[in-house]
């Protein structure tokens, strides 16, 4: 059965705890991709990340392997989340499906926010394609200095990456897409 994972990224702590703020799995574009590609029959699922304002490696990957992941196991990360699958597929010996990583972030600039250093302190695996049945990144060119400066990491570490290069969709957040739709990635997920 064709399934996908949707791992969203990093918080502040006061995004975290806002009320009116939807929780990150439901934010953005996560619940229109999710209702597409169930529309197209596949099993998805866009997780929780616990305590999203100050991520544990240890703890988000215990979270991601509740799951069931195959080679036909679409897994999707947005900024910190696209960075966490990168640690996760590069530590794991593992056969899935696309990857496709939105804005990856490797926690260069935390702009002061209270972050864990380790959650990022692994060696990049410039094979982590192998695993897959294909991995992409998707980035804009007005996104923030540091998603850019951590693309360019994987672009250099990375093989057999593919690069979807956008204008003007900042951080692929709803206030940069314009709304809640992200057609662009549902397209690349399906391809």
């Amino acid at each position: 059965m064709k399934n996908a994972i949707l791992i969203h990224g990093w918080n502040t702590k006061e995004e975290y705890y806002d009320p009116v703020r939807p929780t990150a799995s439901n934010d953005h574009w996560f619940p229109w991709l999710t209702k597409q590609l169930v529309l197209k029959d596949i099993n998805t699922v866009s997780v929780e990340m616990p305590d999203g304002y100050y991520p544990e490696y240890h703890i988000w990957k215990r979270e991601l392997e509740r799951y069931d992941i195959s080679s036909k196991t679409t897994l999707v990360g947005h900024s910190c989340g696209g960075g966490f699958l990168v640690r996760w597929l590069s530590e794991n010996d593992v056969k899935v499906g696309k990857v496709i990583l939105v804005a990856p972030w490797l926690g260069l600039d935390t702009q002061g926010e209270p972050f864990d250093k380790s959650f990022f302190d692994f060696e990049i695996d410039p094979k982590i394609a192998e695993k897959t049945a294909g991995l992409s990144i998707l980035i804009s060119d007005d996104d923030y200095r540091d998603v850019l400066e951590s693309v360019e990491i994987l672009r250099k570490k990375l093989d057999g990456v593919n690069i979807k290069e956008f204008h003007g969709k900042g951080h692929f957040v709803l206030s940069s897409l314009g709304g809640p739709e992200f057609p662009e990635l549902l397209e690349e997920i399906l391809k």
